[in-house]
């Protein structure tokens, strides 16, 4: 949004991307006139090549590569490749990998074969990033390359409108984004809808506005009213762990507030104690679930930052012409309603193509981690399945930390975790450590991590 760029007048960025669910398809189906996708990839070739054809590419001009010889073949030919392994088409000269499996494992193994290759990579993949990213950043421009997060998904827009902020002076006091699925209630029926599941809210008219109420009481009212419906994911969590490795914004508790809060409430409610809202301190990141009435705008799981109002005669102006400012009208919220996914991505990939630049921070540091916490117990041999879209372990929620090296005493990255199985019981509440878990020696994701900690902690 910010980050207005001129790029070289000629050149493309060739790509190769990785995973071709909704991140992969939009980008695959936007044909953003300079990127040259020419490579897909995805669990198997004849599921790259449906994403392809799904895109609106001729299906004669799509070749099926189950082995690198085919492939290079193909791509001699001029066509494009829908292939089932990394391995076979990393030689094919491409300029930048997109890694949008969000599978941790397989994520890592590719962007660490894309940088030992000599490839830019755009890490999609945020399940990957948030154990490992300021690492393979680290390595990458050692070597002269880029891992950068991207336009599209949260963290870097999020980025992005903070750096901005900070450039301008503002004094921010929180920097979040909004929940994927928005809170929508029906005042005709007294139901609550998330996600395609509606409860019944018997009295929620009464919680719909703010107005002179206590922030406390409201919030607190409107989660209890609302407590058949999540109100905690672990990939919010984790977009902000990413956004920190750029960052230094802190949690003002592990698992966040995640208050469900009408738009303009939010710089209200993102405040300080003093002042009225529920923050101990500044600059701190958090998630909101935005409650609207169906017929209302929606935040679309966009970005914002509070900011403080140090001079009242330009926030009174900046109101009438319609800014959110908090009831106090001591801070303000200035804001991003959109994520646009693969549609938007390109920015970051033409950054790192073709200038060499991130849409996150230069040097990336791992400041948060994201760890698992057991929400009921869990006996040893529990299998820690990531399932779904949200890539979630049942029964696991998550919080964010300060960053740490491994140890057997330590709590677990919530992905090193993910798909490994309990040698011993961890109980409800406690964190899933190290010790715990029955760990594969030839992970990428758990050497990759290791290589982390010795950079940045010297471990």
């Amino acid at each position: 949004m910010y980050r207005h760029t001129l790029y070289p007048a000629e050149g493309k960025v060739s790509v190769c991307l990785v995973g071709t669910g909704a991140f992969g398809r939009s980008l695959l189906a936007h044909r953003v006139p300079r990127l040259d996708i020419r490579i897909a990839v995805d669990i198997n070739a004849s599921q790259a090549a449906a994403a392809l054809i799904a895109a609106g590419i001729p299906e004669h001009n799509i070749a099926v590569c189950e082995n690198a010889e085919t492939a290079e073949r193909a791509f001699a030919a001029a066509q494009i490749i829908a292939a089932g392994d990394l391995a076979h088409v990393i030689d094919r000269p491409f300029d930048l990998l997109v890694e949008a499996t969000g599978n941790p494992e397989a994520g890592a193994r590719h962007a660490d074969m894309a940088v030992a290759n000599g490839r830019d990579v755009a890490l999609v993949s945020k399940e990957v990033d948030s154990v490992v990213g300021p690492g393979l950043a680290h390595r990458a421009a050692a070597q002269g390359l880029v891992v950068t997060p991207v336009d599209g998904d949260q963290p870097s827009l999020l980025i992005d409108l903070v750096t901005w902020a900070e450039l301008l002076g503002f004094e921010i006091i929180a920097a979040g984004k909004a929940s994927e699925y928005d809170f929508v209630f029906d005042p005709a029926s007294e139901t609550l809808t998330s996600n395609g599941e509606t409860i019944s809210v018997s009295g929620f008219s009464d919680l719909l506005d703010l107005g002179q109420s206590d922030v406390d009481a409201l919030i607190n009212a409107r989660a209890e009213a609302a407590v058949r419906l999540p109100q905690r994911a672990v990939p919010d969590l984790c977009e902000m762990g990413v956004v920190s490795h750029s960052i230094d914004l802190v949690p003002d508790r592990p698992d966040f507030h995640c208050p469900i809060a009408r738009i303009v409430e939010v710089p209200t409610i993102f405040s300080r104690r003093h002042e009225g809202g529920v923050l101990a301190g500044d600059r701190r990141l958090e998630v909101f679930h935005c409650l609207r009435l169906a017929g209302e705008v929606s935040f679309a799981g966009g970005v914002f930052i509070v900011v403080r109002c140090r001079d009242a005669d330009s926030w009174d102006m900046l109101a009438q012409k319609g800014h959110i400012l908090s009831r106090d009208r001591k801070t303000a919220m200035i804001y991003l309603p959109r994520h646009l996914l693969g549609l938007e991505a390109a920015t970051s990939i033409l950054d790192a193509g073709l200038l060499k630049r991130s849409s996150g921070a230069p040097d990336p540091k791992p400041r948060l981690d994201l760890i698992a916490i057991t929400e009921q117990d869990l006996p040893a041999g529990t299998l820690l399945s990531a399932t779904g879209h949200h890539h979630a372990i049942q029964h696991v929620g998550s919080a964010l930390v300060p960053a740490a090296p491994l140890a057997n005493d330590g709590p677990a990255p919530y992905y090193i975790a993910a798909n490994r199985r309990l040698v011993r019981p961890v109980h409800h509440g406690e964190p899933v450590r190290i010790g715990d878990l029955e760990l594969d020696p030839s992970s990428h994701l758990l050497r990759l991590r290791r290589q982390q900690d010795a950079i940045f902690f010297g471990g």
